[in-house]
């Protein structure tokens, strides 16, 4: 008679697993957007991201004005593989973003939360990586009194939570923290911080997030406004019918929606500094393809994920995709809530339903066709007049000598421009230059 198996709990080394963590592709601006998620789902609306450069001592502290959490519930929060459920809305996935994520960064994590506006019992605890090398042992500590003014005076009149990372070893990452090199480093990090926050979570800044209030979130103070990758506020931003792709999954189904999007030509925005803003922190041939959004967060920016190349002349398509978060296995999300795959399944329904938003990228980056459907340059003065028709030295359907007469020549100058890379921009400056000086007074440009 064979005797049953028993069962025997193998409980992981903390000193070699919680090190190995830290290795889980977290950057700091995406580590601490993973920690304003957090503040979102309890029902923030303000949070406050604060760097203070001190040498050893430099700190970086998330607080929010959220719903805070009880001792119980904070202890649960900081194990690793949290077992707390997630709504179809949650932006949380795994349990696992808080501790990950902050200890990415540093050796020291210390949380603070507060329930209630009035007096009410603060919980804190403290993951201490210096403890945890010494013991071998998964224990929380409490706070260090070093850390008590940083950690605990968001807290001194409103419920919410504050996050402190001390001993920034994975930020400063030099063997002299306090010199002049880590501090300009951590000046450089902070724009990178901002410029994440303004996409990710740009839906949420700007107030367009059904059934929550606006976000306000600030960097050392300042608000950082929201970087809308589509233009909408550009009058000839053209928004092209939405398409919904089904995606069957594990006998779960959902839908994957496309709205797509074609910024203006750089002569139909409204400003200069419009056009330069919305090139994006990649510039324009890296901002253009898909924005993947799970429940309004922005998960990946940029890029045709492989169904097309990148290209100078589909430079201004731009479609976001949306999935709500009970499809995340179809488009397997990572921990870090920064790649998504599309499902094998639906790649060529991708390809075709974004088909036709390159065609009129490309036309408006040719300036086929401009904000109200009628030529940037003009449609006659591309393919001519019947007593005008493209000749045999014609290139790609029009006639460069035919165009050049009814352009003056800053109007050549300005298309050159705005289809040049800023190192060819240079070149075309100068070459302008010379020509207005040898130019007879009429003809100069204005």
């Amino acid at each position: 008679m064979m005797q049953a198996l028993g069962t025997v709990e193998v409980i992981p080394a903390a000193r070699r697993l919680i090190s190995s963590l830290r290795d889980m592709g977290y950057e700091f601006p995406t580590a601490v957007a993973d920690l304003v998620d957090n503040s979102i789902e309890a029902g923030a609306t303000v949070v406050t991201v604060d760097v203070e450069f001190e040498g050893e001592d430099s700190w970086v502290r998330i607080s929010d004005n959220g719903a805070g959490m009880s001792s119980a519930t904070l202890r649960e929060a900081l194990r690793y593989g949290s077992s707390r459920k997630y709504s179809s809305t949650d932006l949380g996935k795994f349990g696992l973003g808080l501790k990950v994520a902050s200890l990415s960064q540093c050796q020291r994590l210390s949380v603070a939360s507060r329930t209630g506006r009035e007096r009410s019992e603060l919980a804190a605890y403290c993951w201490d990586l210096a403890h945890i090398e010494r013991t071998n042992r998964w224990e929380l500590v409490s706070p260090s009194r070093s850390s008590s003014q940083s950690l605990y005076a968001p807290l001194e009149d409103s419920s919410g939570t504050v996050v402190l990372w001390q001993r920034l070893d994975r930020i400063l990452g030099y063997d002299r923290p306090d010199g002049e090199s880590a501090r300009r480093r951590l000046i450089g990090m902070c724009r990178d911080v901002e410029a994440h926050l303004a996409v990710v979570f740009h839906r949420f800044l700007s107030g367009e997030v059904r059934g929550r209030p606006k976000l306000r979130l600030l960097l050392n103070g300042t608000d950082i406004v929201p970087w809308d990758p589509f233009a909408r506020d550009e009058p000839a931003t053209k928004r092209l019918d939405p398409v919904n792709i089904p995606v069957m999954h594990s006998g779960r189904r959902g839908d994957l929606v496309l709205e797509p999007f074609v910024l203006p030509h750089q002569s139909g925005f409204s400003s200069p500094e419009s056009f330069r803003r919305a090139s994006g922190p990649a510039n324009w041939n890296q901002q253009q393809g898909f924005y993947v959004y799970r429940a309004n967060r922005l998960i990946q920016s940029g890029g045709w994920c492989r169904i097309r190349t990148s290209d100078e002349h589909t430079k201004l398509a731009r479609v976001a995709l949306h999935f709500a978060p009970r499809m995340d296995d179809a488009f397997r999300v990572n921990v870090s809530k920064m790649r998504v795959q599309l499902p094998s399944s639906i790649r060529a329904s991708l390809a075709e339903a974004i088909a036709p938003v390159t065609k009129v990228a490309n036309e408006a980056y040719r300036g086929i066709r401009g904000a109200n459907g009628a030529s940037a340059i003009g449609r006659q003065s591309i393919h001519g007049s019947s007593k005008n028709r493209p000749n045999r030295n014609s290139v790609n359907g029009w006639n460069p000598a035919a165009l050049a007469e009814r352009l003056t020549v800053s109007q050549v100058v300005a298309h050159l421009l705005s289809v040049a890379r800023a190192d060819e921009q240079k070149i075309i400056r100068r070459v302008a230059g010379r020509l207005r000086k040898g130019l007879p007074q009429r003809r100069r440009m204005r």
